[in-house]
């Protein structure tokens, strides 16, 4: 284990949260806040930026009659928010920890006032031993003024607390040089941020209610954290002890350095 790390953000992704009929998994979530409990116990804090409030959302109210679709993702997420929150609240309660809830917009990072006690509310949850659990504020979110996804979010906490590391878990294993479902693709173990690597993206396509982010998005924002000199991770959520693995200095998924 690197003993320099006190401080990590884990980022995880509604494509890890669900399954193929956008249904939210509890034995992920589960997973997820064990590996936390077992850095906690090593006095490792992470700070965890959860997307699924949307989907949460979608699971109670199903098709609505709302047909603006901001309108429909502000309800979505006001009544899909506490859903998911009262899921973790339980789960960390089972491992005689505590967690709360830190909703942003764009602006609370904005230098002055707002981005000062945004830094308050965080060193005062970790100091008292709280897991925060971070996500846009998309009931009051403007789209002019929206984070481009949670991985943009995560980034932000991350330089804002001065994090050891960034850990951006998705639906994949790591950035590939190809498809990862392609025999002749290779996943890449280790990205320098002056390495051409964007050519290896692959596009694809989202449903309402998935995260607004991808690949691209994730290869954009682990090259400018990294360059921050913190360093990021893309892994696969959905692998067993991945989180733990990664602090462990194991090979997973793809990380981004200087």
């Amino acid at each position: 284990m690197n003993k320099d790390i006190k401080r990590i953000v884990v980022k995880v992704g509604t494509n890890v949260l669900t399954n193929k009929d956008q249904r939210i998994l509890g034995p992920v979530l589960k997973e997820l806040v064990r590996q936390i409990a077992v850095l906690y116990e090593r006095d490792i804090m992470v700070i965890l930026v959860s997307s699924g409030s949307a989907i949460a959302g979608i699971e109670i109210l199903g098709t609505t009659k709302i047909k603006d679709k901001s309108m429909r993702r502000q309800v979505h997420s006001s009544v899909g928010q506490p859903r998911i929150m009262r899921r973790y609240y339980t789960l960390f309660q089972d491992h005689g920890m505590r967690c709360g809830q830190v909703l942003a917009t764009k602006r609370d990072f904005d230098p002055g006032k707002y981005r000062e006690n945004m830094i308050n509310c965080y060193e005062g949850l970790l100091s008292e031993g709280v897991i925060p659990i971070a996500n846009e504020d998309d009931t009051v979110s403007l789209t002019t003024s929206m984070f481009s996804d949670n991985d943009e979010l995560a980034s932000l906490i991350a330089e804002l607390l001065d994090a050891d590391a960034l850990i951006i878990l998705s639906d994949t294993d790591g950035l590939y040089t190809g498809h990862p479902d392609d025999e002749d693709s290779e996943k890449l173990s280790v990205v320098r941020v002056d390495q051409k690597v964007e050519h290896y993206v692959q596009t694809s396509n989202k449903k309402e209610g998935e995260g607004r982010g991808g690949m691209a998005s994730k290869l954009k924002i682990a090259k400018s954290t990294a360059k921050k000199n913190i360093p990021t991770y893309i892994a696969n959520g959905k692998r067993h002890n991945v989180i733990v693995d990664i602090i462990d200095n194991k090979q997973i998924g793809t990380k981004f350095i200087l």
